[in-house]
């Protein structure tokens, strides 16, 4: 009893932890102010799905990165070779990432190596300045760092440096934007990194970012040079904004880094706006010396390419204050003061993937999402209630707490909460009921055999622990592979998923176990009543020969499989963003008809943009294939004290602007723009996902199970994925990033289901070996007939209110996910029960048992050997 009371006490406290956790999400505001604020506030945060807002993906421009640092370390060198007394000619590298030059006399090429390491010199003692070797020199092998194809040498950077140069100013990058957001006032904006070189901001509540992206693709790189009239190698051009042409020194006599404020104010003289800044104490000594030893030259200020003023210097400037003078508007003024002040970056950033989704939608995504699963909800306890009765009611007082627990684990994690992830709860409420199905399916098979109460529970959790914990292993890997490859709100969906999972097996094994035990305590010794109408009818049924008609179900699924071939051909699928690249728009244009809007597009030159009608009236949806944008998504680069809007590819700017002239009420619901880069990545991971995830179960499956059974669900799951890919095209439903989670669910729903006949078989092929493989295959799909259809039911009821009313955003994950729980439950009972049978009588006719021997029986084989 102490025991039980411990047990009990342990329960408690991790479900009163869950629900405390998951509390703070459904508090009134009237009970929010009556708890501490840390506490109310520790909430889950919506996605940008759900509230609107607009997400950014910004990509470092590592070859100007390298192309500086190059530059910086080969000008020291140069110079160091000058000074040394080492003559050599420069060239015109093909490489635009290579400095390439020509020795005078090949006998100083070890000077210029050693000359080399000590200019580009790091602090882990390694050199800067290593390349391949790509030819022999005159000396044998070149060394290391510099190659010689007769007397001409070439420069790259290192690898490992180019690793450590961008991670450096991907850091500093991340501090740059997070300023620049906050001095916006922008509501909670998130910025983190992603991948190696890449920076992803998701501002909540923003659903024109042209200002953010204007703000975020400018450098900000400030730097003083001086004109000079020698034009050589050691000097450059650069025009100012009305097209006036300066020759600068290269050297950079003052870097912007040493700018400590700035600000936008109206000059006094002029009353036009300019930009003050402030340097810190060692830039103004430098302003003061360089002003002092150049009287009389022109010094100009030039801001990302761009020369914004360029004074002549008459008098020494003390002080370290300066002046940007230019055609600034106010607006323009502030932007550059507020650059200044929050520093330059260090690397050029492109956006290489933007989706915008605006406040209405959000909130509709919202309206439905809940509907859609509340409808789910109640419709799953309601029907484990109606088959089970009492202990149908224990389940869904489980399925319940399961469903708070993670919310409670979300909450604790702090994570977002996305429409995927409303569908990914919504499934996992489908796929935990399974647990609770088998474990009741298992007591009433012991109660049909005359056992009590309290035998009947323990033998019946105990048959059904290894099968739950086989199966919801089995879809843990497929859903670690969303999150491994996924990518935002995907990885929302698997985390929810892989949650789920876990939670499931404590409330089905262990909270329901508990609740049982306590519901029957005093009735030990008698049997448990798990009957009602349903189960009634699911017993009458049956039993059938599923091997009967092998023939011609493998048939009938070989020609589907065919079919669902063609389809991937013609009609094809419907590929959307993630994968094709280019801009989706949604929009609301309640004064224009089809025609007209076509007629607008055409006379601003957006012909390739195909309109499609959908959901309401005046509803559209605007494609632009990737032809239209460059490798980078438009970008507005504001020029320093210029109103003029330099873009790359189609401008999606341009793009709204000119619906918004025809149309001044047209609403933006939802922006996608996905670079050919960004959609090339999902391709590819979306491939690699499908194929591990297969391997990944075909290898559990094969530790776990005999290699025939792990080959007769793997080839089950195949058939089972290609027909539903070959739905997907039929019924055009748009292949997306939702699409491909849909069918990494499916490979876990699937086998999931495969893995309960299978340990089914295994079982009774331990208990009866002599019987024929085609009776225990028929019994084992039999006896788990029921476990298989309420599951799949229950799965259905969780699923089909979500494909019916949860709306564009899920349709393309709920439908496909409907059809596959009812080809996939076919495939179960017909199609793996008739694999399985062949591939079992061809390991009889190699004489090979069905099963491995397990330990106990290598052991007692063992003990007889004398």
């Amino acid at each position: 009893m102490t025991r039980f009371s411990f047990r009990g006490l342990v329960y408690a406290l991790v479900i009163l932890l869950g629900l405390l956790s998951a509390a703070p999400n459904m508090l009134p505001d009237s009970l929010k102010q009556h708890v501490p604020q840390w506490y109310s506030q520790h909430t889950l945060s919506l996605g940008l799905d759900l509230q609107g807002g607009s997400h950014l993906l910004l990509e470092a421009d590592t070859d100007a990165l390298f192309a500086r640092q190059l530059d910086t370390y080969s000008s020291a060198l140069f110079s160091d070779l000058r000074e040394q007394n080492i003559r050599y000619v420069k060239h015109t590298s093909k490489h635009a990432l290579a400095v390439q030059f020509t020795l005078s006399n090949p006998d100083d090429l070890y000077k210029v190596k050693q000359r080399a390491k000590e200019v580009s010199l790091q602090s882990d003692g390694s050199s800067a300045l290593l390349i391949t070797k790509q030819g022999i020199t005159q000396q044998g092998t070149a060394p290391k760092g510099i190659s010689q194809k007769g007397n001409v040498i070439d420069l790259t950077l290192t690898e490992k440096y180019q690793a450590a140069v961008v991670k450096d100013a991907i850091n500093r990058s991340l501090e740059v934007v997070r300023k620049r957001l906050d001095e916006t006032g922008l509501t909670e904006p998130s910025v983190t990194r992603q991948g190696s070189d890449a920076i992803l901001v998701q501002m909540p509540g923003i659903s024109d970012p042209a200002s953010v992206k204007a703000l975020l693709g400018t450098t900000a790189q400030m730097r003083f040079h001086w004109q000079t009239q020698v034009k050589n190698s050691e000097s450059f051009t650069r025009a100012d904004i009305n097209g006036r042409q300066y020759l600068l020194e290269k050297h950079v006599a003052l870097e912007g880094e040493h700018i400590t404020d700035a600000a936008a104010v109206f000059s006094p003289e002029t009353s036009q706006p300019v930009v003050t800044f402030r340097l810190d104490n060692d830039g103004a000594r430098q302003f003061a010396t360089m002003t002092k030893n150049n009287i009389g030259r022109v010094l100009a200020v030039v801001l990302d390419d761009t020369v914004v003023t360029a004074p002549v210097i008459n008098s020494v400037i003390p002080g370290g204050r300066g002046e940007i003078t230019g055609s600034f508007t106010m607006s323009e003024a502030q932007d550059v003061a507020l650059m200044l002040r929050t520093g330059a970056l260090p690397v050029p950033l492109h956006i290489i993937e933007e989706r915008t989704v605006g406040p209405d939608l959000g909130s509709d995504a919202i309206e439905t999402g809940v509907k859609s699963g509340i409808a789910g909800a109640l419709g799953v306890l309601v029907f484990m209630v109606g088959i089970y009765g009492r202990w149908g009611a224990i389940a869904s007082v489980a399925l319940t707490v399961n469903m708070a627990l993670v919310f409670g684990v979300l909450t604790l994690f702090g994570a977002t909460l996305t429409l995927p992830g409303i569908a990914g709860l919504i499934l996992t409420m489908g796929m935990a009921v399974d647990a609770n199905i088998l474990i009741n399916e298992r007591i009433r098979e012991e109660t049909k055999k005359g056992r009590p109460a309290g035998s009947a529970l323990k033998i019946g959790f105990d048959k059904a622990f290894g099968t739950i914990v086989d199966s919801n292993f089995t879809t843990l890997i497929a859903v670690s592979l969303l999150f491994v490859f996924g990518s935002g709100p995907v990885k929302g969906f698997a985390v929810t998923i892989a949650i789920g999972l876990i939670t499931s097996l404590f409330t089905s094994v262990a909270l329901t176990k508990l609740l049982m035990q306590r519901a029957t305590r005093k009735h030990q010794r008698e049997p448990i009543n798990l009957s009602s109408p349903l189960l009634t009818m699911a017993d009458k049924l049956g039993p059938f020969n599923f091997l009967k008609s092998k023939k011609i179900a493998l048939s009938v699924s070989l020609i589907l499989t065919l079919c669902s071939m063609a389809f991937f051909f013609k009609p094809g699928l419907q590929y959307g963003v993630d994968f094709t690249g280019g801009t989706m728009m949604e929009i609301s244009a309640p004064q224009l008809s089809t025609e007209q809007l076509r007629t607008v597009l055409k006379q601003h030159h957006f012909e390739d943009i195909a309109i499609q009608e959908y959901g309401a009236e005046n509803q559209y949806l605007l494609r632009a294939p990737v032809s239209e944008q460059s490798n980078t998504v438009p970008i507005a680069e504001a020029n320093a004290g210029s109103s003029t809007v330099a873009t790359q590819g189609s401008n999606i700017e341009a793009l709204k602007q000119v619906i918004q002239d025809a149309d001044s009420t047209v609403i933006f619901n939802k922006v996608d723009v996905v670079g050919p880069k960004v959609s090339d990545g999902f391709a590819d991971l979306s491939i690699l996902a499908l194929l591990i995830a297969g391997g990944g179960m075909l290898a559990y499956l094969w530790f776990q199970f005999e290699a025939h059974f792990a080959t007769a669900a793997l080839l089950t799951v195949l058939l089972d994925l290609t027909k539903t890919i070959g739905f997907i095209a039929l019924t055009g439903i748009e292949f997306n990033l939702t699409a491909v989670a849909a069918l990494l669910a499916l490979i876990g729903y699937s086998i999931n289901d495969k893995v309960v006949v299978l340990d089914r078989v295994r079982e009774l092929l331990r208990i009866s070996p002599e019987r024929s493989l085609a009776d225990i295959i028929n019994e084992a799909v039999n006896s788990t007939l029921s476990r298989t259809v309420f599951t799949s039911l229950t799965t259905l009821l969780a699923l089909l209110p979500m494909a019916l009313v949860g709306g564009d955003a899920v349709s393309s994950f709920a439908v496909p996910m409907v059809f596959a729980v009812v080809i996939g439950t076919s495939s179960t009972l017909f199609i793996t029960s008739s694999l399985l049978h062949m591939l079992g009588k061809r390991r009889e006719q190699k004489g090979k048992a069905q099963l491995r021997p397990t330990s106990e029986e290598v052991k007692a084989s063992l003990a007889h050997i004398p």
